[in-house]
């Protein structure tokens, strides 16, 4: 028996010694024990991977109705139409574009904001960098909202601090009502990084699940995309009201799905939960297979211990921890936040007839580099994309901070603005190829089960607090060097990262959850050794 079947076990209520009891407990302990291997499959991508999205969804049509019954292994599977399923992801996507929009709003409007509101360059970096405030605020929080209103619950929740958020700032006539509109945001956009990809994954068949799942990245990109595009033609209170547009899409969608069907047998609204189920599958679907196992999984898992903080400093997690708190760090550090947020500032001073030209080819480069990068991550690994994305990110650093030492200089004013666009697109499409997305791949992938959720917490609270130093302090940076020093700390950090991932970071791809951990406590303990030795 593993580890976490022994920890399921001795959760168990013991059993009385007289026998009738045994056999009804045996069925039961032997029913954790199939969730546990269940959730395990899942982990290791034996569920919801690869193989599973190359199976078709409907595998037969019987008197002209979708109805399929396509035998995976021992469990059959029961599919109806998929219409509700694509109907709720895409209402749950408007989320993840209103993501994308909210971190792609200051980098078109800032000249104008700043003009129109009077601000300094300290109240423009706060408008700037306290929307990561707000959305590291609602992460935290994100969990026990989606949790107690539900997934539908939270999303329109957090659709309403959007909306409210917008609108402050449209009428803003100061900084003060600018940053509590930026703020609130942000607290919106940070309940949608964890309550969309949840709900995507809880209403999907299985065979669809990661290529729904993957929609929300996507979407996140457009959004940002959009912005810069329409910010270069719009002025930026008219662009503040178009971020309620995805808002609006979402509350008005919500009406018409069901809720996670997961967090609705999680609660037990038993009858509910059968109705979304069918709903989500079609209505002469069999989906009574579905429903127990749905039950049986989530039983075992509200039987799981919650780990606390002080676990993550156990020696046989302080390798996983390591790994997951330092791909955040150098992934936030490496500028990301700076370089995005202001991009459009970046190009004006590198020369004020590249600014519109450069936001709108960084707008057009994020969509189809990072569509790129998902394909690319199954197939090259997640060790090699991600040292080939840092490499690309340290060559844009570079180029960007020698067109700022070279314009500082008098060297070659003629070719300064070109290398200035080159620098950033460089490093926008090597960061959107793999830095972007794959840590937090691999962050799924390096916590065992029982850490899960604290460890996630820690990592994501990491790289929000990474988001905003890094947002607040670059114009403060480039003020103090007008000669490219901040893209040079940006190029070195890049280079630390490739060392730290050629060092730390094990290749996760095609390796089950024990495999990862056997080799990640492997390197540990060889360190350990050495250090002793």
């Amino acid at each position: 028996m593993g580890e976490d079947e022994e920890r399921y076990a001795s959760a168990s209520v013991t059993a009385p010694s007289y026998v009738p009891w045994k056999h009804m407990v045996d069925q039961a302990l032997e029913k954790r024990k199939m969730a546990i291997e269940q959730y395990k499959d899942i982990e290791n991508g034996k569920v919801g991977g690869e193989g599973d999205l190359q199976k078709p969804l409907l595998c037969s049509k019987e008197d002209g109705k979708k109805i399929a019954s396509c035998k995976d292994g021992d469990t059959d599977v029961h599919n109806g139409s998929i219409a509700m399923v694509l109907l709720s992801t895409s209402v749950a996507v408007c989320g993840s574009f209103e993501f994308g929009s909210c971190v792609g709003y200051s980098a078109p409007t800032q000249s104008a904001i700043r003009e129109d509101l009077n601000l300094s360059l300290s109240q423009y970096s706060m408008f700037g960098s306290i929307l990561t405030i707000g959305a590291m605020l609602g992460a935290v929080t994100s969990g026990r909202i989606a949790d107690f209103l539900g997934r539908k619950g939270a999303m329109r929740l957090s659709a309403g601090f959007c909306v409210a958020g917008w609108l402050a700032v449209y009428f803003s006539n100061g900084a003060l009502s600018l940053d509590m509109g930026r703020f609130s945001t942000g607290y919106g956009i940070g309940i949608f990084s964890y309550v969309v990809p949840i709900f995507i994954a809880e209403i999907a068949p299985k065979n669809l699940r990661g290529g729904l799942t993957t929609l929300n990245q996507l979407m996140i990109v457009c959004g940002a995309s959009v912005a810069f595009l329409i910010g270069t033609v719009i002025n930026w209170r008219t662009l503040a009201l178009t971020g309620i547009i995805p808002c609006i899409a979402l509350m008005a969608g919500s009406f018409f799905i069901p809720e996670s069907p997961r967090w609705l047998a999680k609660v037990g609204r038993e009858k509910e939960f059968k109705l979304a189920l069918q709903t989500l599958r079609g209505k002469d679907a069999q989906v009574s297979s579905e429903a127990s196992e749905i039950q049986v999984y989530i039983g075992a898992l509200q039987s799981l211990s919650k780990a606390r903080l002080f676990d993550l400093f156990h020696s046989k997690h302080i390798g996983s921890v390591t790994i997951g708190v330092g791909l955040m760090v150098f992934q936030q550090f490496g500028g990301i936040n700076g370089i995005g947020f202001y991009a459009s500032q970046t190009f004006a001073s590198a020369g004020p007839s590249t600014e519109k030209n450069g936001t709108i080819a960084y707008a057009c480069v994020q969509v189809p580099i990072t569509v790129l990068g998902a394909v690319l991550m199954d197939k090259s690994g997640r060790r090699p994309l991600i040292m080939i994305s840092a490499f690309g990110t340290f060559l844009g650093s570079f180029m960007t901070g020698l067109s700022f030492y070279m314009k500082a200089n008098g060297l070659l004013d003629e070719i300064v603005p070109l290398l200035t666009v080159a620098g950033v697109l460089i490093y926008i499409a090597a960061f959107s190829i793999g830095m972007g997305a794959v840590p937090w791949v691999i962050m799924s992938e390096i916590f065992p089960i029982d850490i899960k959720g604290v460890a996630g917490s820690l990592v994501v609270l990491v790289n929000w607090l990474g988001a905003w130093t890094v947002s607040y302090t670059f114009n403060f940076l480039m003020s103090w060097s007008s000669s490219g020093r901040t893209f040079f700390v940006y190029s070195g950090i890049s280079l630390l990262t490739i060392l730290f991932v050629a060092k730390v970071v094990p290749e996760t791809k095609g390796k089950t959850l024990e495999e990862i951990q056997d080799c990640i406590n492997h390197k540990s303990n060889r360190r350990v050794l050495i250090q002793t030795l």
